[in-house]
């Protein structure tokens, strides 16, 4: 195939992908022309309503710790897991395996208003460790409305070592439905601070208690 036609063949491609843009927008234009003043007001009333419920959410997350990475006691968690209705709780250990789990939900918890990140000593809470049976650390308890739905235990599922990125964390997070990739509190993430590995030295992917 000569340049010639290669030319031409991206020419008709380029003109077929505007031409679906020019009638997508046309579609747009003539449903807004459909619209009389009523129903435009009824739209921006409608969209105003939205938002200010969501402020109202956005606000009362904030006022129960939402968009922080904290950590809490053991005699604090039932009643944090009773206030919001998503929680993702690190039990953890002085070592770097649950360090760099740290770093991966300290970035998640500012992306993710919609949900409370939360961390707990294990070694500090030996009857909340038993009751959940976590052995292995660190470990990710993922809580909805009151109750534990699943857990990340150690990196197994993120790749097998240190390594993984935060976008990895994310989605298992998201196929949980404890987080949202989109609406409801989520940020878009900076694309090269999600990727980006928090792994600075050699360590075993996790350890047991």
């Amino acid at each position: 195939m000569d340049e010639s036609q290669v030319a031409q063949i991206v020419e008709k491609q380029v003109l077929t992908v505007a031409k679906a843009v020019e009638d997508k927008i046309d579609e747009e234009i003539a449903a807004l022309d459909l619209l009389d003043l009523d129903d435009l007001e009824a739209l921006r009333e409608r969209r105003l309503q939205q938002m200010k419920k969501m402020a109202e959410k956005r606000s009362k997350w904030v006022s129960l710790g939402h968009g922080e990475y904290t950590e809490i006691g053991e005699k604090e968690f039932f009643a944090a897991v009773k206030a919001s209705e998503r929680v993702v709780c690190h039990f953890y250990r002085e070592n770097w395996p649950c360090k760099v789990m740290d770093k991966h939900l300290a970035i998640l918890a500012k992306q993710h208003m919609e949900t409370r990140f939360l961390k707990v000593h294990a070694e500090k809470s030996p009857f909340l460790t038993e009751k959940l049976r976590i052995v292995v650390l660190p470990t990710l308890a993922l809580v909805k409305n009151a109750k534990v739905d699943d857990y990340v235990v150690g990196f197994d599922e993120l790749g097998g070592s240190d390594g993984f990125s935060t976008e990895v964390l994310e989605e298992r997070l998201a196929r949980a439905k404890v987080i949202f990739l989109e609406g409801e509190g989520s940020r878009p993430a900076n694309t090269s601070a999600a990727k980006r590995s928090v792994r600075q030295s050699d360590a075993n992917s996790s350890d047991s208690d």
